[in-house]
């Protein structure tokens, strides 16, 4: 769908959903689809390079979550900081990357805590690299020379998504009390 703004034409997956009032705002929402699943498309092939076939968007992010800063994490922390309600996900991306030996697990009293094995550390490892190769090189060529610049604007960007965020997550907290 395509809307008029500003004298040109907006790209937007729902016309019904212009306001007047912010018609950027479904401009911007539409790039956020196509990038959010763009990036899950990026890192499940990512991992696949890295040599981990069956993984999905989630399971990669939970061992990546997991492996950060190498200490233990709990669910509750795992889903906090991935920004996950539903934490039945986050559990069943944990078990399905236990079994395939990347991550350990450890009781203490009622709690569970995570880790990465050397094999997730690897795997990670083996990540980054397909990363760098794939990704990181085609950033330099895109930021044309001026990579200072466009590290900048990526920086600039990713504050605004996570201010974004936050007014998502107020939105559908207003939303569930209608």
């Amino acid at each position: 769908m395509t809307a008029k703004r500003g004298g040109r034409r907006a790209i937007v997956s729902s016309a019904h959903l212009v306001s007047e009032k912010a018609g950027a705002l479904s401009e911007f929402e539409y790039g956020l689809i196509v990038a959010a699943n763009a990036f899950n498309r990026w890192i499940v092939r990512g991992m696949a390079a890295a040599g981990l076939q069956d993984l999905g968007a989630l399971d990669v992010l939970v061992l990546h979550s997991v492996n950060h800063r190498t200490r233990e994490k709990k669910l509750a922390d795992l889903c906090f900081v991935l920004n996950v309600e539903d934490t039945h996900t986050v559990t069943y991306a944990l078990k399905k990357l236990t079994r395939l030996g990347l991550i350990a697990r450890a009781r203490r009293g009622k709690e569970i805590f995570y880790r990465t094995t050397e094999a997730g550390q690897e795997a990670c490892a083996r990540y980054r690299a397909v990363r760098e190769d794939c990704l990181v090189a085609a950033f330099g060529a895109f930021a044309g020379g001026g990579a200072a610049t466009m590290d900048e604007e990526v920086g600039e960007a990713a504050e605004l998504l996570r201010a974004l965020s936050g007014l998502y997550d107020q939105a559908a907290r207003s939303a569930a009390s209608l």
